[in-house]
């Protein structure tokens, strides 16, 4: 495990295109099926990463939280497979079945999305508003694995709630911190190091 903090991508960033399937449905999923959501949530997630497992019950959490509001999330794994195979689309499915997760997760086989959204780590969370402009992006909140503080998903719900109610939102933002995403050997992207 490689310690790893999102890169951090300008905001105001359009969302870039995505068509991937969803390993729960197995229909494809792209940025075109949140085109009436007036936020969007894209999170970078695996199966096996101890960070990612600290937070998953918030994360399954948030969905059920925000599935009335004019809010959608993706969830999409972008790990090699062939190296870590817990992150493999059997495996997604079972994790998001086991945590009830009410938002597509979809796999990225070529990694190409997560090098279009710059992601670095699990968990790495990009909030878009109505136009898909990069609003937020960081962390969860304070919470990690070692430093015993409860997992509350505070910053990443300040983020939702501003969007949502058409208030600015902080351009100070911590990033977040997890497991590097595992990229197949040399496709790691220019922006990773």
């Amino acid at each position: 495990m490689v310690l790893t903090a999102s890169t951090m991508l300008d905001l105001g960033t359009p969302a870039p295109h995505f068509q991937l399937p969803d390993v729960v449905s197995g229909q494809t999923i792209s940025l075109d099926t949140f085109a009436h959501s007036k936020v969007l949530l894209v999170m970078f997630i695996c199966q096996h990463c101890p960070f990612v497992k600290h937070v998953q019950s918030e994360l399954a959490k948030i969905g059920h939280d925000y599935s009335s509001a004019a809010a959608s999330i993706v969830a999409i794994s972008s790990n090699d497979i062939q190296s870590y195979p817990l992150d493999d689309p059997e495996h997604l499915l079972a994790m998001a079945t086991s945590l009830g997760f009410n938002f597509p997760i979809c796999f990225d086989e070529t990694q190409e999305v997560a090098k279009q959204y710059t992601a670095a780590c699990t968990p790495d969370f990009f909030v878009f508003d109505v136009d898909r402009k990069l609003v937020y992006r960081g962390q969860l909140d304070d919470s990690r694995p070692s430093n015993n503080l409860m997992v509350t998903g505070e910053d990443l719900r300040a983020a939702l709630d501003a969007v949502l109610a058409d208030q600015p939102i902080d351009r100070e933002q911590k990033p977040s911190i997890g497991c590097n995403i595992k990229w197949k050997l040399g496709n790691e992207p220019s922006y990773y190091g």
